[in-house]
């Protein structure tokens, strides 16, 4: 049986080489764990879409079971799971996620 969330979520990490479920927006988001990676990201000038998981409950529950990860937010890079809040944070912090994107020829402008 075909899952209309597990869709969805597959077609928005396809179509968008850097996703980002979180709680709220990127320009209001609704947690600091979600405000935090969002500045990671603009600091680092990378170009990303964002779902607002507070917005729709089914998918506020099917991210986290289509990741088995159980918390938001969750950063996605080309279509792969990356982390959520504290690893992207540490990533950023050791320099790994400037390397991934780049790897996964996302544009990077800043650091």
């Amino acid at each position: 049986m075909a899952n209309p969330v597990f869709e969805r979520i597959q077609a928005d990490i396809t179509a968008n080489p850097v996703m980002l479920y979180m709680k709220g927006t990127a320009m209001f988001p609704q947690c600091g764990f979600s405000a935090r990676v969002v500045q990671i990201l603009s600091h680092m000038g990378v170009p990303f879409k964002t779902a607002n998981v507070l917005e729709d409950a089914e998918l506020r529950d099917g991210i986290k079971e289509f990741s088995s990860w159980p918390t938001v937010p969750q950063l996605y890079v080309k279509g792969e799971f990356v982390g959520g809040c504290d690893i992207v944070t540490e990533m950023f912090q050791s320099g790994e996620l400037k390397a991934t994107l780049e790897e996964k020829g996302v544009p990077v402008a800043g650091e």
